[in-house]
């Protein structure tokens, strides 16, 4: 007869079980202790439980650019409107890509959501413009032109550009929209007057660029345009090139609507390569900062020189975004690599132009396909529902396990209550770290882990189950169970989590909430399962209750109709004379 095979445990036999279980406590107490640590005590909500905006933009091909509309482009605008919103101080803000062409921004609650519209869908290019002429915004009586006189000349002998007939005299006070103020550097430099400088040409470039067809188009449109009218705001800067004059709109210190003659784009948004709005302490005041390009410092010293030698509002730099005007600072001095724009701004107003300036040079232009708000009230009745329907859903499972399993539920319940603690600690923690915010439909997905949780201690008390049913004892039966159960959960929760992180990497949006929190869960059901479950069957086998197979206990060898035992079957045909042993 062979030596016994002394030292062995049989396969899949677990010795000290209380290790396991240390190290899950360990887990949960430091999740929960970076919970309070992270002052992050509930998970983040998304907008469709907390309340918010989401908009949604879709791409536009412009002429000439047919093929601009690429992942490197959507991209690249997706970075920009993120940062352009989170300029406002929303950190909390998502914007992604929607197939091809859209981007949604989800914007939560607490949000200013008209300026924080004003922001994403102003995705235009954004461009430098002299001002030529400023009038009121409403609609102006043409009047006889007067004839140019000889102060309307410039120095080199061509006629300088005349206002459209019926605008206004320009006078000094002429400041453009309330964030407007003056133009000139942060630091002293020399002026384009001073002596060894040569002096820039005093005549800014005529506002039309075709003939005289060209310059009654612009007057007539000049003279028509109702800057009060939105559709009108609109249309007067659409399809208009950089290189030709345009009109525009624009609000001045009071809030009323200003229309402009303005020249050809010197510069555009591309070539501002930093600007902020910030408080200035020596002079109490807040000013816009900006810093260009090389290329663009050229271009910014060149028109700025220029403007700098005008009469107000030809000394005017305008700021033109989607076509409306959003500045129009005088130009003090030649500016070239940086300079700064103070006047009568706040927080808000020079914080929203120094988002204007940092992040308005869009690849794309983009229209508002749609804006849905949800208030915090219907935020609140969903989030209510979804935790009503988890709750359901949870009760209905520990029934049937009570019903089915009796006792066995007992380890089942802390099982899913294990799991619960660590997926909300995990949650919650995942807002500040990652930006995890909690959707309708991630609820969706963690009612689904539910079941997904239960299904894997249903498996593992199946495979004790038959181990008895087979005339074992209830400690070998959970040994021998464990390695067949364990490889059976391994095979599901790897399917499910498949399927998530294939519908998470697909789809977009709110989708992904529920791909997420389903992968999230069923990772932990593996954690739970091999550091919880198991260790604590293996510590209640040897408890009398469950060891000799109470009929409450869910392990009644009569109830499961199990052989004879194993072990009497063996003894029974065990040599009696110690010769043949």
């Amino acid at each position: 007869m062979a030596a016994p095979n002394r030292g062995r445990r049989p396969a899949g036999a677990q010795s000290r079980p209380g290790r396991a279980l240390v190290l899950i406590l360990i887990a949960m107490v430091a999740l929960t202790g970076g919970m309070f640590f992270a002052g992050q005590l509930t998970p983040r909500l998304g907008i469709d439980l907390a309340g918010g905006t989401t908009i949604t933009l879709q791409a536009k091909n412009q002429p000439g650019q047919e093929n601009a509309i690429n992942e490197t482009n959507m991209n690249t605008a997706v970075g920009i409107i993120e940062r352009r919103v989170n300029g406002l101080g929303v950190s909390e803000a998502e914007v992604q890509t929607q197939g091809e062409r859209n981007i949604i921004v989800n914007i939560p609650k607490g949000t200013n959501s008209k300026q924080a519209r004003e922001q994403v869908g102003t995705t235009a290019q954004l461009f430098f413009r002299p001002v030529l002429t400023v009038a009121p915004g409403g609609p102006t009586s043409p009047q006889p032109a007067p004839s140019p006189s000889a102060s309307d000349k410039a120095k080199d002998g061509k006629p300088a550009a005349n206002p459209p007939s019926g605008s206004p005299s320009p006078t000094a006070t002429t400041q453009g929209r309330a964030v407007t103020g003056a133009l000139k550097a942060p630091t002293p430099t020399p002026a384009a007057s001073d002596p060894g400088k040569p002096k820039p040409s005093g005549t800014p470039k005529p506002p039309p660029s075709g003939g005289t067809a060209a310059t009654d188009k612009l007057q007539k449109a000049f003279l028509a345009l109702d800057c009060t009218n939105k559709k009108a705001r609109v249309a007067a800067g659409d399809n208009v090139k950089p290189s030709e004059p345009a009109i525009g709109c624009g609000q001045n210190s009071a809030g009323e609507w200003e229309k402009y003659v303005l020249g050809p784009a010197e510069v555009d948004g591309k070539d501002v390569a930093d600007a902020k709005g910030q408080l200035d302490q020596q002079r109490g005041m807040w000013i816009v900062t900006m810093d260009f390009t090389n290329s663009g410092a050229k271009k910014f010293q060149k028109i700025t020189g220029r403007l700098s030698q005008q009469q107000a509002p030809m000394n005017q730099f305008a700021i033109v975004l989607d076509g409306e005007v959003v500045s129009a600072p005088s130009v003090r001095t030649a500016l070239s690599a940086n300079a700064e724009i103070s006047g009568n701004f706040t927080q808000e107003s020079a914080q929203d132009l120094g988002n204007i300036l940092s992040y308005g040079a869009l690849p794309l232009s983009f229209e508002e396909q749609s804006v849905t708000t949800v208030t915090a009230a219907l935020g609140g009745e969903q989030l209510k529902a979804g935790l009503i329907a988890g709750a359901i859903g949870l009760a209905l499972v520990i029934i049937y396990l009570v019903a089915y399993y009796r006792g066995l539920a007992l380890i089942a319940i802390l099982s899913l209550m294990v799991s619960a603690v660590l997926t909300y600690t995990i949650m919650a923690l995942l807002g500040p770290a990652i930006g995890f915010a909690l959707n309708l439909p991630a609820v969706c997905g963690a009612i689904v882990a539910i079941g997904i949780t239960a299904d894997s201690f249903i498996v593992y008390f199946e495979r004790i189950r038959d181990e008895i049913r087979e005339g074992r004892t209830l400690r070998p039966a959970v040994e021998r169970a464990w390695p067949r159960a364990r490889r059976t959960i391994m095979v599901s929760d790897f399917v499910s989590f498949l399927a998530a992180a294939v519908l998470f990497v697909v789809t977009v949006g709110k989708v992904q909430g529920f791909a997420f929190t389903l992968g999230l869960t069923t990772v932990l059901d593996v954690v739970v399962v091999f550091l919880f479950t198991k260790p604590v069957m293996t510590l209640l086998a040897r408890r009398k209750f469950f060891a000799d197979g109470h009929p409450w206990s869910g392990l009644d060898p009569k109830r499961l109709g199990a052989k004879p035992p194993l072990r009497r079957s063996r003894r029974a045909s065990a040599p009696t004379d110690p010769k043949e042993a």
